[in-house]
């Protein structure tokens, strides 16, 4: 049986898992042990919670993605929340985003 899914959207869980690190900012595999370590319901069988988060990452332009930089191992970037977007999670506020910030196509 699969664990109950966290209270939380997927943009709120991602700010948890950033907002936790030390430099405010994760990789895409420090996000997913965030939840995983956190949260049961990503500990199972099902794997789609991470097209789920890898969507939000991308389509969200609250969050901003950064090289890692030279001398860094592993591929992939750093996530981290765009300075502009911070006051929708202040002080663990995880309520949704206003309309309109989205990314723009």
């Amino acid at each position: 049986r699969r664990q109950e899914k966290p209270p939380y959207s997927y943009i709120a869980l991602i700010v948890m898992a950033i907002q936790s690190a030390p430099t405010k900012r994760c990789t895409l595999a420090e996000i997913y042990q965030f939840l995983q370590t956190r949260f049961p319901f990503f500990r199972g069988s099902y794997q789609g919670w991470k097209n789920s988060v890898r969507h939000n990452l991308s389509l969200n332009e609250c969050f901003i993605k950064l090289p890692k930089g030279l001398g860094r191992p592993g591929k992939g970037h750093y996530w981290t929340i765009d300075p502009a977007a911070e006051f929708m999670f202040e002080e663990g506020s995880f309520r949704r985003r206003p309309r309109g910030f989205r990314r723009k196509c």
